[in-house]
């Protein structure tokens, strides 16, 4: 029997304490994603100039945190499931605690490059557990402190706070790294994670809920694989952004690509503070479904005017943004409602694991589709991938739609 939808029951009443308890939460997770967004345009640096390390190293260095994240996705679901989301978030806080002390133990060592290269995969190992235990456990303690009704909420606002950490935190990382290297890295991504645990112990835990009997993760990743899908979908026009947009730039002789990211970032915040609530209000599957539809738009127009004008491509990375800010908790909801409240945590664990591949894998299929046809192809290629979570947000519609006339 199929669980019924979010979007026929009724809405959960707003609770002023839970939604102030989930704004702290929120906040934790935004100091968390911020030691993770200093690093992101200072280690490839570090790596390069104080270490020699190769192209080819710094891609492993970088994306042992991607792997880590994605082989922890099942392991933190059923800790949020078994021993509570509150607990498991402070078990990831941990790993970033350990992942600051790595990074500053590597710097004692840069005249022993391999070992400090060493150890920095190891920091990137540990900081991926964080990344996954974070984002999975607040997630599920979000939507127990609230009610699953209002599961929208929880992933615009963790989306919200999660994104922003890294637009705030790539920036400032680069200053920090300019006047006092990378140890101002180390320290902050030392410090931070103990911020976020001083935070979130002051959010109240949710009791654990009581199951006769779990179901498997390989079962949970069957029951979300519709909904992880278009999730999954959706992240090839936010992996093509980051990856390529500057060489796009590069290729046009248009300088600098900053101004797409921030039309990128603006777009995709506005979009959740305008109507991050209709995931909740009108149902996961039709917000889903047109946030496919407007990202698609973008990918396309950036395709068609990303050899003409730098502001058409502006305008394609606000939709794009605009698009993957809602494809996210649309989608999520549909997840969400799949599964037993018991399994919420091993759910969220598995939709965010679809979300890791896609990324993993859109970077080198977007490098050889540049390869063969030019940078700008990347965006057309996009197009039809994201293309895809349309017709998986019209299936879960139509599957909702057939639900809800069975009920009459």
């Amino acid at each position: 029997m199929s669980s019924p939808s979010l979007s026929s029951a009724p809405p959960a009443p707003s609770n002023p304490g839970a939604d102030r308890h989930l704004f702290q939460l929120a906040v934790a997770i935004f100091v968390t994603f911020l030691a993770m967004g200093l690093a992101m345009p200072t280690l490839p640096l570090h790596l390069y100039h104080t270490l020699g390390a190769s192209p080819l190293v710094i891609g492993i260095v970088v994306g042992c945190q991607f792997l880590a994240a994605l082989v922890s996705r099942a392991w933190c679901g059923n800790m949020a499931d078994t021993r509570g989301a509150q607990r498991a978030l402070r078990v990831g806080l941990g790993f970033g605690v350990a992942s600051g002390a790595l990074y500053l133990l590597s710097l004692a060592v840069v005249g022993m490059p391999w070992l400090s290269i060493g150890l920095l995969i190891a920091a990137r190992a540990a900081l991926g557990c964080t990344e996954s235990f974070s984002a999975v456990c607040s997630l599920s303690w979000g939507t127990g402190l609230i009610g699953p009704a209002r599961a929208g909420k929880v992933m615009s606002w963790v989306g919200m706070a999660m994104f922003g950490a890294y637009s705030v935190g790539a920036p400032l990382g680069a200053l920090l790294y300019e006047r006092f290297g990378f140890l101002a890295i180390g320290v902050a991504a030392l410090l931070l994670p103990v911020i976020s645990l001083a935070l979130v112990g002051r959010v109240p835990a949710v009791p654990v809920i009581a199951a006769a009997k779990r179901l498997p993760f390989r079962s949970v990743v069957g029951l979300v694989t519709l909904p992880g899908l278009g999730l999954a979908f959706a992240a090839a026009g936010f992996g093509s952004m980051t990856a390529f947009i500057a060489l796009l730039f590069a290729e046009n002789r248009w300088g600098d690509a900053s101004l797409a990211f921030t039309a990128f970032g603006a777009a995709y915040i506005l979009a959740r503070l305008l109507f991050g609530h209709l995931p909740d209000k009108i149902g996961g599957a039709r917000v889903a479904l047109a946030a496919a539809a407007v990202e698609t738009l973008g990918m396309a127009l950036i395709w068609a005017l990303g050899g003409h004008s730098p502001w058409g491509v502006y305008l394609g990375a606000a939709f794009t943004g605009f698009g993957f800010s809602l494809a996210f908790p649309g989608f999520g909801v549909e997840a969400v409602r799949r599964v037993p409240p018991a399994n919420r945590g091993s759910a969220m664990g598995a939709y965010v694991a679809f979300l890791d591949v896609a990324l993993a894998i859109t970077g080198p299929l977007a490098g050889l589709a540049a390869t063969a046809f030019g940078v700008r192809s990347v965006y057309g290629f996009g197009a039809l991938v994201v293309a895809g979570g349309v017709a998986v947000g019209w299936l879960l519609v139509r599957q909702q739609t057939a639900s809800t006339e069975a009920l009459k």
